[in-house]
């Protein structure tokens, strides 16, 4: 069932929350050893949830959106009470004594945290595995990776284990798994969703957002997590509750860019037959499609440097702590971040800067862009990271991430929504990109072409 049908059975008296609860957690039981999605559970703490959940409802209690709905946490977001690992042997035993705002909200809002998934360590790169709890398998070929690094909350989802998950995302860590494993993910605009507590209030490339197997449900999550709050200096004042409204719209006219490998980019050819399968749709819904891609130059370097900053400025002092106990690429990162030089820093932001600015003017001539999420399908799990695209070599161990963090550079909203499979049987996702702080149009285009791409209701085998 989707998110919307279960909070409405619930309150209407169809299901009961610990129906539902139970029906999860029977669920985790039977699937969750083959994937390894979620790491911690705590399985009698949200069975006595659900009771008090159904107990409030019979007092005539006023019920939250997400009454009664199991969902699970990153475990790079803090849970009170509840282990966060960080996917790192230095946090190995850490339970906090606060929440994150993301999860504080959701549980405001009815929601019932069951635990925590997977992440590779600090949620550096996008294949999830780590030293503490090892590695998330992809649920329609367990052979291969589900991505990352929010892909525990991926498979989670796609498996039935939990009715929606959260997320965050840098260079694609929302967008990348949801990819690979036939589930929504949205990279939502900087401030749209509160980052509380922060280490650096000012980050403008990390994200949290929500994930789920359809764009209602997504639009839902999205609603409770987003809002104004004071102590994010970079917080968008509009209200979440906004999310909740109609995501039907005619489309007529819409000016849509495609750019199946965004100017030049070295995309896999069966991403790229994935992607041309469903242009077709955008022209039916009485979009205008156009190819047109806007000018990424700058991009990568802009989104190199500020990572290598973001690093040193986050696990800097870990690594000084705990040396040797970080894995190489995260030690890569924090290195590149302290060879940086305040005019390096300062040509990073003026040039992201006419990054925006250029960003913004195509904007102005297009509603939308079609872009790859991933440059490759799922690739096999014991592969750390992807080492080469069509026969060429990657410079580096997050270089077949660009159709995901150019994006990220330009400081727009983007989801990924499930487009088709290749002739393996493996998801294939479409990223599509909005305006600045467009997210509920960006959600209304990604529910109109999901109605018509005809895999909604293609789950696992599992």
């Amino acid at each position: 069932m989707s998110a919307m049908d279960m909070a409405h059975e619930i309150r209407s008296g169809h299901l009961s929350a610990r129906e539902v609860m139970q029906a999860h957690l029977d669920r985790i039981e039977n699937v969750n050893p083959k994937v390894n999605a979620i790491v911690t559970l705590h399985a009698e703490q949200a069975m006595a949830a659900a009771d008090a959940a159904d107990e409030a409802q019979a007092r005539g209690a006023q019920l939250g959106p997400l009454h009664g709905l199991p969902v699970a946490h990153k475990d790079l977001l803090l849970t009170k009470g509840m282990r966060t690992t960080f996917g790192s042997k230095v946090h190995e035993r850490l339970v906090p004594n606060v929440n994150a705002l993301i999860v504080e909200r959701q549980q405001r809002a009815g929601a019932i945290s069951i635990g925590k998934t997977n992440t590779p360590e600090f949620g550096a790169g996008s294949q999830t595995f780590n030293a503490v709890f090892g590695a998330t398998r992809n649920p329609y070929d367990l052979s291969k990776t589900c991505g990352g690094s929010s892909g525990g909350s991926a498979v989670a989802l796609a498996t039935g284990m939990v009715a929606l998950a959260d997320g965050t995302d840098m260079g694609g860590s929302l967008r990348c798994p949801a990819n690979f494993c036939n589930v929504v993910g949205l990279r939502p605009s900087v401030g749209r969703v509160p980052q509380v507590p922060a280490l650096d209030g000012w980050d403008s490339l990390s994200v949290s957002g929500p994930m789920a197997r359809n764009v209602e449900d997504l639009a839902l999550h999205l609603s409770v997590m987003a809002g104004p709050d004071l102590r994010d200096p970079l917080a968008i004042a509009e209200d979440g509750a906004r999310f909740r409204a109609p995501l039907a719209r005619d489309f007529k006219g819409v000016r849509v860019a495609w750019s199946p490998d965004m100017g030049g980019l070295l995309v896999d050819k069966r991403v790229l037959r994935a992607l041309e399968s469903k242009r077709q749709v955008f022209a039916d819904l009485g979009c205008v499609v156009e190819e047109a891609c806007p000018d990424f130059r700058d991009a990568h370097e802009v989104f190199m440097a500020l990572r290598a900053y973001a690093f040193e400025s986050g696990l800097g002092a870990v690594m000084d702590h705990h040396p040797g106990v970080l894995k190489e690429t995260i030690v890569w990162n924090i290195e590149e971040g302290r060879k940086l030089s305040a005019s390096q820093l300062a040509r990073a932001n003026h040039l992201r800067t006419g990054l925006f600015q250029r960003m913004h003017r195509f904007m102005q001539n297009y509603d939308f862009i079609v872009l790859p999420v991933n440059q490759v399908p799922p690739f096999p799990i014991e592969q750390a990271y992807v080492t080469e695209i069509e026969g060429v070599q990657m410079e580096s161990y997050i270089e077949w991430m660009r159709s995901c963090y150019l994006i990220t550079a330009t400081m727009h909203p983007a989801i990924s929504l499930p487009c088709a499979f290749t002739d393996e049987g493996l998801p294939v996702g479409m990223q599509i990109v909005g305006r600045h702080q467009g997210e509920f149009e960006l959600l209304q285009i990604a529910h109109a072409v999901e109605q018509r791409t005809g895999i909604l209701g293609r789950h696992p085998a599992l």
